[in-house]
């Protein structure tokens, strides 16, 4: 083989292996079938796929995950369903997902009474008024998320009814403050 052939061939291997590098490059990335959201009724079940999945590389799905639990506990809403989520949400902690302040608060965003949206160590005259509709709109956000877990996942009327009151107290007395402490400037 003359020296000339020999680097044909090299070439037209390496211009081989070029095309196949781009069009990979330029292909659909692999589906990740590993974290196939849980499906069907039974919390209980999807809770423990949720689990696993999140342990063996879907963490970052973690999100994504919680979002379906609460749609799977809206199929067969009892007041074990807040037992679940508080058990799921200490896992979680555990596990390193989520904080626990980030566990706390969203167990009550759903299932409290009480507004995360509200907690705060700050003047409510500097850093609340001028905000006043942003806070409202976070409420009231908090507000259905409270339905959810409440109403739809817990079948919790009572506590339904007490965080919705105390969203309209908040809203009545967020007014009143802001409108004692003055115009913003």
């Amino acid at each position: 083989m003359n020296r000339h052939h020999r680097f044909r061939t090299t070439g037209l291997i390496a211009a081989g292996v070029m095309t196949g590098i781009l069009a990979a490059c330029g292909s659909n990335p692999p589906q990740d079938t590993a974290c196939m959201l849980p499906e069907g009724p039974n919390l209980d079940r999807a809770i423990s796929q949720s689990r696993f999945d999140l342990k063996t590389g879907c963490e970052h799905r973690f999100d994504s995950y919680f979002k379906r639990l609460l749609s799977i506990a809206e199929g067969d809403p009892k007041p074990e369903n807040k037992a679940s989520f508080s058990e799921f949400l200490i896992w979680a902690n555990e596990e390193g997902l989520l904080s626990k302040r980030q566990a706390r608060e969203t167990y009550n965003r759903y299932f409290g009474i009480k507004y995360v949206s509200l907690i705060g160590d700050y003047s409510v005259c500097t850093q609340t008024c001028p905000q006043q509709s942003e806070v409202m709109r976070d409420m009231d956000r908090e507000l259905a998320d409270k339905e959810q877990g409440l109403l739809k996942i817990s079948a919790d009327r009572r506590s339904y009814h007490r965080a919705s009151r105390l969203y309209q107290e908040a809203e009545l007395v967020l007014e009143a403050t802001c409108e004692a402490c003055g115009p913003a400037e």
